[in-house]
Formats: C-alpha cells, sequence, structure tokens
C-alpha cells in the first residue's frame, strides 16, 4: 500500500464525511466537496454561483440565520443544527460549523463543514434543544 501525503489523507477524510462548502462574504457558492452534491442532491455547476439559501429550508427560523450571520461577520464561529431542503424538495438535518476566512484584517469568505444527521428524531431533539438555548 502506497503512503499518501497528509493533504491527501484530510481531503479523503472530508469528501467521506463532510459537507463541505465555501462562500464568498455574502454567501454565494464559491466550491461544493461531492459529498455537500450528494445529498443535497444537486451538481457542482448547480450550486457555483448559487446563493448558499439554494438549500435553506423554508421551516427555519429567520432569527437563526440573522444569529448565524451575525456571528460569523463578527469573526466568530457559528455551530447549530439545521434543516435543509434538496433539489427534489425533501429535507435533510446537518450539524454545521462555519468559520470565516482572513485576508489580512478583512473576512473574505467562510468556509462550512457540515455532518449529516441521518436520524431524524435525534436531529428534531437537537433542533429543539438548539431552539430553546438560544431562544428561537
Amino acid at each position: 500500500m502506497q503512503k499518501r501525503g497528509l493533504m491527501e489523507q484530510q481531503k479523503s477524510i472530508y469528501d467521506r464525511g463532510t459537507l463541505l462548502s465555501e462562500t464568498d462574504s455574502t454567501g454565494t457558492i464559491l466550491f461544493a466537496n461531492n459529498n455537500f452534491c450528494k445529498v443535497s442532491q444537486y451538481t457542482v455547476g448547480e450550486l457555483i454561483g448559487q446563493s448558499h439559501n439554494i438549500v435553506r429550508h423554508p421551516e427555519m427560523p429567520k432569527k437563526l440565520f440573522h444569529i448565524l450571520w451575525n456571528t460569523i461577520k463578527q469573526g466568530e464561529v457559528f455551530r447549530g443544527i439545521i434543516k435543509n431542503k434538496a433539489k427534489d424538495g425533501s429535507h435533510y438535518w446537518v450539524n454545521t460549523t462555519i468559520i470565516p476566512i482572513y485576508e489580512g484584517p478583512k473576512i473574505i469568505k467562510y468556509l462550512s463543514g457540515r455532518h449529516h444527521i441521518n436520524d431524524e428524531i435525534a436531529a428534531q431533539e437537537l433542533f429543539r434543544q438548539q431552539a430553546v438555548r438560544i431562544g428561537l
């Protein structure tokens, strides 16, 4: 078995278990990995250049996204449970972490890593706990 470099190994693990995307400072998608495409049912070509809202489920409270954007625009990390909408209209839950990426002192983009929560009841309970914690 041939040894792979660290970067290749990191990419491999992210592609297997993480839905990755990168957006510019306004939320326009610049990058989406294969796992994000698979779960969201969009192709990379359909996602690049679109607002990340393309996967926003209408049942998600607007206040949650207000908190999300305020957090990352202040340079802080956002973590939360979010229900997204796939291309076919079905939904999927993710445990999300979003970090700002800087160029000097300025935030130029955001990197989001999400883990798909396959257990609907567990996802709903995690979201309920989050809603209580942040006052949704």
